[in-house]
């Protein structure tokens, strides 16, 4: 029982890279700017739809990681309300 907890407890620390997607998106100042261009594309733009996929790809990783404490966390659970 002691080691689910400390599988929650590693699990949880994965929620941490949620915040990148956002500090990237809140922090405005670091790609206000037109260069470097792609495609003919202003860097504010591809900037922020690589972030798009970079944000997808980050929340898979940390639902692969997390998923098994979620399940841990219901299969507790018996009974309840149906």
């Amino acid at each position: 029982m002691a080691h689910d907890a400390d599988a929650g407890k590693a699990s949880k620390h994965w929620l941490w890279l949620l915040l990148l997607p956002w500090i990237a998106m809140v922090w405005v100042p670091s790609y206000n700017r037109i260069e470097p261009t792609l495609w003919d594309f202003p860097f504010f733009y591809w900037y922020q739809l690589l972030w798009v996929l970079l944000s997808a790809l980050i929340t898979a990783l940390v639902y692969q990681k997390t998923k098994n404490r979620n399940k841990a966390d219901a299969g507790g659970s018996q009974g309840g309300a149906r």
